[in-house]
């Protein structure tokens, strides 16, 4: 690994590996040439299945990074830390790598991402529901929110009764 920093011809030192989250390899390294130190994360490369596309039957490779961009699109301006977001793509791979078919269809990909965003930020989730379902109209949105509003625990109606409380 070359130092981000100075980008010498030598290799960087390891101070440091231990596990991290996920099967993940964490090192700390340092340069030897500009003494700076930084963190790298390794991970397997392991096979996803092929994504086919549910508008055209297209096949593609999976491609994290476009998970990531619509991930981070419907996290816009939420409090959701980047290790947060981190741990669901990570449960999100996790999952794929135990999938047992060789291909996988976006809306199965799509509804593993909503789950997970339902659970995490609603707003993040709606957001996310609102492209990948395509509303046509306002009422399928107004229907997609009446159904998550109807989902709250009785524990969450208590928590937003409790906060609204606060603010008076």
């Amino acid at each position: 690994m070359n130092c981000p920093f100075c980008n010498p011809p030598r290799k960087t030192k390891v101070l440091q590996s231990r596990a991290s989250s996920h099967g993940r390899l964490r090192r700390r390294r340092c340069c030897p040439d500009c003494g700076k130190r930084f963190t790298t994360y390794e991970a397997a490369a392991l096979a996803f299945p092929r994504v086919v596309k549910h508008s055209d039957r297209r096949r593609e490779d999976f491609e994290t990074g476009k998970l990531r961009e619509g991930v981070n699109r419907a996290l816009h301006k939420r409090p959701i830390s980047e290790e947060q977001i981190q741990n669901m793509l990570d449960e999100i791979h996790t999952e794929l790598q135990g999938h047992t078919e060789k291909e996988i269809d976006t809306r199965q990909l799509g509804a593993m991402v909503m789950r997970r965003l339902r659970a995490l930020d609603q707003v993040a989730y709606v957001r996310f529901a609102s492209f990948y379902h395509r509303f046509e109209d306002v009422e399928e949105f107004k229907r997609e929110i009446d159904a998550l509003s109807n989902a709250l625990s009785p524990l969450d109606d208590q928590l937003q009764l409790s906060l609204g409380a606060e603010d008076s």
